[in-house]
């Protein structure tokens, strides 16, 4: 028996590879590969970004409509929405679909199951399961050492912005994930650990779940001093919903005009280009410590 270890995806102990090409995925379903997949179906757009950064686009039979990273993803096949018939992923004949917790019907994997699709479901709560996710999909494709690089390459970067940022006075933020009803993001959520990372101090971080709603009357108690709004074509926070805030004029950050815009794919998204999210973040947060450019770039 080999010794159990750290699962990379969930947090929780299992055992990474109960026999050669075996596998367990972010729900302990076992997984056995004889060999590497050469069509494989993506469900996310942050599984799709993996894919592509290791090198493996031309395993990619399928994507979402909502895959727009890299532009390359857009000319794949597009999957019917987020939950496609069982009918159209079968016709691709994919010897691996991957698709993370949140995003896949309970139904639809029952379906893949019954007909021995091969199913991979991925979870990433914390920054730390992102790199673990893209190291996992890497030993999926015999690509071991394509990921252990990108990883550390990610690792490296966010280990300068801690650098920058971990004498610095911390600044209250808020992130607003949603506005009606306003909602957040906790300690159990990996946009926590990014602002945390960044150098602020997260007004939600006494929460006790990952994405918590939050009462304006608290908002106004806590009194942020930097307010985050995730945007962009498909998703985050829209213009009028971000002038809205503008009215509570008592708010720190309403004062002294610190309503700040980040690209949600680059922050929303746990993929490869989420260490970018963190550099805009720290440069947000605390612009006086980014003067200078990063030293490393390009995950």
């Amino acid at each position: 028996m080999k010794r159990r270890q750290q699962g990379i995806l969930t947090g929780m102990p299992f055992m990474a590879h109960v026999a050669p090409r075996t596998f367990v995925d972010a729900l302990g379903r076992k997984l056995f590969l004889a060999k590497a997949p050469s069509r494989v179906v993506s469900m996310a757009p942050n599984v799709t970004e993996i894919l592509f950064a290791l090198g493996l686009e031309e395993k990619v039979v399928a994507v979402t409509p909502f895959c727009d990273y890299p532009s390359e993803a857009q000319r794949k096949t597009h999957l019917g929405g987020m939950n496609p018939s069982i009918e159209q992923i079968l016709a691709l004949k994919p010897d691996l679909v991957l698709v993370p917790q949140d995003m896949i019907q309970p139904d639809l994997l029952q379906q893949l199951d019954r007909v021995k699709t091969p199913t991979f479901v991925l979870q990433a709560a914390q920054l730390d399961d992102v790199l673990g996710q893209i190291q996992m999909i890497a030993r999926l494709f015999d690509r071991s050492k394509a990921g252990d690089e990108l990883a550390a390459t990610i690792r490296q970067r966010i280990a300068v912005v801690k650098e920058r940022t971990q004498s610095l006075a911390r600044q209250r933020v808020l992130y607003v994930l949603n506005t009606d009803p306003l909602q957040t993001v906790g300690p159990g959520s990996f946009i926590h650990q990014l602002i945390e990372a960044a150098g602020g101090a997260n007004i939600a971080a006494d929460t006790a779940v990952a994405y918590p709603r939050f009462a304006l009357e608290e908002v106004l108690a806590r009194d942020p001093e930097l307010i985050i709004f995730p945007v962009g074509t498909a998703e985050g926070i829209p213009d009028e919903d971000q002038e809205r805030w503008r009215r509570w004029s008592s708010l720190s950050a309403v004062k002294h005009n610190r309503l700040v815009l980040v690209p949600s794919v680059l922050v929303d998204r746990p993929g490869p280009r989420i260490v970018e999210g963190l550099e805009l973040l720290a440069k947000a947060i605390h612009p006086e410590a980014f003067t200078e450019p990063f030293p490393v770039r390009n995950p």
